[in-house]
């Protein structure tokens, strides 16, 4: 038997390339590279939503209920 790996394809050199990159960066190459730029107010909506939620289990719940 010969210990040759076998040839890649260009799914697995993408991902070998793509190899450490971050949530946040993969996010933002995808948004740049297909041009979704309506997706980007969509998750900050989402994710000042979970802040906010999360905010109002703490100790800061009284200052964010005088806001609305």
């Amino acid at each position: 038997m010969s210990d040759t790996p076998p040839p890649r394809t260009e799914f697995e050199k993408a991902a070998a390339d793509q190899e450490g990159e971050s949530l946040v960066a993969e996010f933002w190459a995808f948004l740049k590279d297909n041009k979704k730029w309506w997706l980007l107010p969509i998750v900050v909506v989402m994710l000042l939503l979970g802040v906010l939620i999360f905010l109002s289990s703490t100790a800061a719940a009284p200052f964010i209920y005088t806001l609305f």
